[in-house]
């Protein structure tokens, strides 16, 4: 790789003054003025965001909510998942077949996203584009329909439940609070510039477009937050999977996109909590008590249960009762889960809580991640990514509105996150080249959006045709991270080229 990460302002926190060279416990001057020069650009770059944005909520909240009768001849909530027949009833020999199609179409298409350099969740989310409607049940409606009849996948949509619920406890997992704390001062301004630009651009274009795009009854509030929240989404997962095959683990610049991106991970996390709460909730005062209960659960479960559960784990271990230890963490994550469902806010909620509460120990997260990550990614995912491609409607950009409306969502997702991030890094004091790699990377969306629109559809607040816009468009700016960080690469290499010429 050709990317240079040249360190920002300030140096090191090295004490100069004396004759001996150690590591001073405190920061000397230039890094004190640097450190208030980054909180100063916060200040004014997220908090003047923040303001906005409130304010456009304000103003949204007073616009009416749209009636049936209005939106009849516009509303375009055509993607449902299959209906199951009433006393209809399917064999076992059906399940298995549409769970052999689908994980054959998704490992076969993530084996082909690899060989054309992309990641593999990228073949796998296009996969289950093709097997729903957009394709196969138009071009092959005989094969489709006697695969897929209308309520037979009852089975597999628990399957695929099951898989998020182990995917999210996988993710916290792999959460690293110490790469977090050691890049804090940079990840933190540009992780929250990477968020906060994106959501203010998203609400402002759900104001814009709730009159024609909103499904009857939804009031503005809940579809502006969850239009800002997909812009606001990093994928984590694949992010650190791009920048460990391009072998930037242990490069200054890796560690620096990968804390963002673990930062960006747990802000939109909780962000997604708080509006799932309000929605659910229904009105402000029951949102906020769900709210509270949702800091409760986080409190208990961090506080008390996680040295608790570590401290069980580890005398499991040393009485080599492992089987019973990864029962017990099993039981731990589902119960989590649960809990969180319970209370208001979503399941997958609960089982990041969970992953975040596993030992530190590298050793010990790598096997529980190992054992989940057979079953939960290699299996039962490729079902979430079919059910996905269900509610899916390509056909539905035949209509010329929808597609210049695809474009939009797609200039002002890429705007946000590229934008966001490429400029915080640039003022935190990393070259063009780096600032702009930066924005690249964390405007990779792919798994995780996924998870957060399906989440909004669920709930009916995003209707089938921004369902569909929002789906193409996690799949857009996932695929055109590696062709523009090659770009970037090349760009760098003929710029060194050209210095080395001139000297």
């Amino acid at each position: 790789m050709l990317f240079y990460c040249r360190p920002p302002r300030g140096g090191f926190f090295v004490n100069r003054r004396s004759s001996v060279n150690f590591t001073s416990r405190f920061p000397d001057e230039k890094v004190l003025l640097e450190m208030y020069r980054t909180l100063l650009i916060y200040i004014l770059l997220v908090g003047s965001l923040f303001v906005l944005t409130g304010v456009l909520l304000s103003k949204g909240s007073l616009l009416p909510v749209r009636l049936p009768a209005l939106v009849k001849t516009v509303s375009i909530r055509v993607a449902e998942a299959p209906v199951p027949a009433k006393g209809a009833a399917f064999p076992l020999e059906l399940s298995l077949l549409q769970l052999i199609v689908v994980l054959a179409a998704a490992r076969t298409a993530g084996a082909v996203a690899k060989l054309l350099h992309q990641p593999a969740v990228v073949g796998e989310m296009l996969a289950g584009v093709c097997l729903g409607p957009s394709l196969l049940g138009k071009w092959c409606p005989g094969i489709s329909a006697a695969l897929f009849p209308a309520g037979s996948l009852q089975g597999i949509t628990l399957l695929s439940q099951a898989g998020l619920v182990f995917f999210m406890f996988v993710l916290g997992m792999d959460l690293d609070t110490g790469l977090i704390r050691k890049k804090a001062r940079h990840a933190f301004l540009i992780s929250h510039s990477s968020i906060v630009l994106p959501f203010f651009l998203g609400v402002t274009l759900a104001y814009f477009i709730y009159p024609l795009t909103a499904p009857p009854g939804v009031r503005f509030l809940p579809f502006a937050l969850f239009i800002g929240t997909a812009m606001s989404i990093t994928a984590f997962p694949v992010l650190a999977r791009i920048v460990m095959d391009r072998g930037l683990t242990q490069h200054p610049l890796g560690q620096l996109v990968i804390s963002c991106a673990a930062a960006d991970d747990v802000t939109a996390w909780c962000l997604l909590a708080v509006v799932v709460a309000l929605v659910k909730a229904g009105t402000i005062g029951m949102g906020l008590l769900t709210i509270v209960k949702a800091l409760g659960l986080v409190a208990v479960i961090l506080l008390v249960i996680k040295p608790l559960l570590q401290r069980a784990l580890h005398w499991l271990r040393a009485k080599n009762a492992g089987e019973i230890a990864t029962t017990a963490v099993f039981l731990f994550v589902l119960i989590s889960a649960w809990t969180a469902e319970k209370i208001g806010i979503h399941a997958l909620m609960g089982a990041f809580l969970a992953g975040t509460a596993m030992p530190a120990e590298s050793d010990y997260r790598e096997e529980m991640a190992g054992k989940v990550k057979d079953i939960s990614v290699l299996v039962l995912l490729p079902v979430f990514f079919f059910l996905s491609g269900l509610r899916t409607r390509l056909d539905l950009l035949g209509d010329g509105q929808l597609r210049l409306l695809f474009a939009l969502v797609l200039c002002v997702a890429v705007a946000g996150k590229f934008g966001g991030a490429g400029l915080a890094a640039r003022l935190s004091g990393y070259s063009w080249h780096d600032a702009v790699a930066i924005g690249v990377l964390m405007n990779t969306r792919g798994l995780v959006e996924l998870i957060v629109i399906n989440i909004g559809y669920e709930l009916g607040v995003l209707s089938g045709g921004i369902y569909t816009i929002l789906v193409l468009m996690a799949i857009t700016t996932t695929l055109m991270t590696s062709p523009l960080l090659d770009w970037v690469d090349r760009s760098r290499a003929k710029k060194i080229e050209q210095l080395k010429i001139e000297c």
